[in-house]
């Protein structure tokens, strides 16, 4: 029991100092993404390596909701985007560490009416991302790995041509695409692994209840049962990003690399601790002149950002969204008034849950460096207000048969918001800060959640970590009245 007391008060502690109203996921969060999907920045996880404690993953998620048959040219990442993983390690709340991806496409035959063909005519099958096999990849992306640290930029690339697994067409055109998932995997200069392309979205959510002014589903939420609740392999609930896919890019990284000094510290040392964050920028001018390819110009602008799950698309007002968007972390003190008095709260209100009185000090964005994430640091280690995904390397990975969806709240402190990792129901944790766990955990600790407890279809526990794309040919979505919910009688999800 002591323990147990230990873990919630430790639990409660970290969720007070981590923005606690990081409710969900950043698809089309903001006007500006909205219109720029192939900017979105979707989900950002860090976490330290499954399989390797001496290694941090980082995964950038954009592109939301792609539907695996949407051809003809599907999914491609886009040339004139700058993808960007950042890392912060002297807690001023500023990257010192940086890894900038950039694509380029291939159109190999431009008679083709669609990027990929295989199997039919005289184009045989694809079943290689290079060479014989690859010829019904018409349109094929390579990519650069960049690092840059103390303004010296370094091309990680080791010499090979890095190609991007394209979306799963399905399995006339790829008989065997999980092969052609693991061809992505790639092994980088100083230890650094990496791998892009379509993936299954990782994320899980019942979003048309969320989205209708949190109308969850009769007999489940949004107060979950004991049983439901302390269930973490099935789902009660629809899985409306389930079947969807994503452009993911997945970096595994030593932890020698992030650190301020170069080396492995343990978590009681505040140099084990970095802050971390995903975006897009754009060149700042575009021109257009057709029939010609566009013009990007200029230096980068920042388009899309997302540290921890979800502030832009629920907390910060939609004439804000887009200023939050572009702007760094460093400045998000000016954001801090949106939730001193939080819709969403009003919301479980009207839903009869409890909730404390405004003003809301304990959803501040307090994003600073601070015990028990950083336990090493004092006031002067503390930072600026940043929305930082912050992750203590020197915590051990749980083994994946371990990992429990609630993250620090069930005792798993490897699990959000010690970082993030696919497996972690941020809805659910989430839900409950906004409802005022952290003030009272006694009085406000509703368990709230939508009932969707997991991915369909599980998670990859091991590099890269997101699961193969669905099937443009044969996936399936999850809707309301069919099967796929397995916690419900005979696996059908509720309507109501």
């Amino acid at each position: 029991m002591k323990k147990l007391q230990f873990l919630m008060a430790f639990a409660l502690a970290l969720f007070m100092l981590a923005p606690s109203s990081l409710f969900a996921s950043s698809h089309r969060e903001a006007p500006i993404t909205a219109l720029d999907h192939s900017a979105d920045v979707t989900d950002w996880y860090a976490f330290v390596s499954y399989d390797n404690p001496n290694y941090v993953t980082f995964i950038l998620n954009v592109d939301p909701l792609l539907e695996p048959a949407n051809g003809p040219n599907y999914f491609p990442f886009d040339p004139s985007v700058l993808y960007q993983m950042l890392v912060d390690n002297n807690q001023d709340g500023i990257p010192d560490v940086t890894f900038q991806f950039r694509f380029n496409t291939q159109i190999r035959q431009p008679d083709l009416f669609t990027g990929f063909v295989g199997g039919i005519d005289s184009i045989p099958q694809i079943t290689s991302l290079s060479g014989a096999g690859s010829e019904g990849l018409s349109l094929r992306q390579t990519y650069t790995v960049t690092m840059v640290a103390n303004g010296r930029a370094t091309c990680l690339n080791d010499g090979k041509t890095l190609y991007a697994v394209p979306s799963n067409v399905g399995p006339l055109t790829m008989p065997n695409y999980k092969a052609l998932f693991t061809q992505g995997i790639y092994s980088l200069d100083h230890g650094v692994k990496v791998w892009a392309g379509t993936a299954d979205d990782p994320f899980f959510i019942d979003l048309g209840a969320a989205f209708d002014s949190l109308n969850f589903r009769s007999g489940v939420g949004p107060v979950l049962s004991p049983s439901v609740d302390a269930d973490d392999t099935h789902n009660y609930a629809p899985d409306a990003v389930g079947g969807y896919n994503v452009n993911s890019i997945v970096l595994e990284v030593p932890i020698a690399m992030l650190t301020v000094d170069g080396k492995l510290h343990p978590a009681s040392d505040k140099r084990a601790v970095i802050g971390t964050y995903g975006s897009t920028s754009r060149h700042a001018i575009t021109v257009r002149r057709s029939p010609n390819p566009d013009v990007n110009y200029a230096a980068f602008q920042q388009v899309n950002r997302e540290g921890n799950p979800l502030i832009n698309e629920l907390i910060i007002g939609t004439g804000s969204k887009d200023r939050f968007s572009m702007d760094f972390p460093v400045n998000d003190a000016q954001f801090a008034n949106f939730v001193l008095d939080p819709v969403l709260a009003g919301v479980f209100s009207s839903l009869g849950v409890p909730v404390p009185p405004n003003p809301r000090t304990d959803l501040l964005i307090l994003a600073q460096y601070q015990a028990p994430i950083c336990p090493g640091c004092g006031p002067k280690d503390a930072g600026p207000v940043a929305d930082l995904l912050r992750l203590n390397t020197g915590i051990p990975p749980t083994p994946a048969a371990k990992q429990k969806r609630l993250g620090f709240l069930a005792g798993d402190t490897a699990g959000y918001p010690n970082g993030r990792r696919p497996i972690d129901d941020v809805f659910d944790i989430s839900a409950r800060a906004v409802a005022g766990i952290l003030v009272d955990a006694a009085k406000f600790g509703t368990p709230l959640g939508d009932g969707v407890n997991t991915k369909n279809g599980g998670f990859n526990n091991s590099f890269p970590y997101v699961m193969p794309a669905n099937s443009g040919r044969d996936s399936a979505h999850t809707g309301p009245g069919q099967a796929g919910c397995s916690g419900q009688p005979g696996g059908i999800c509720p309507v109501d």
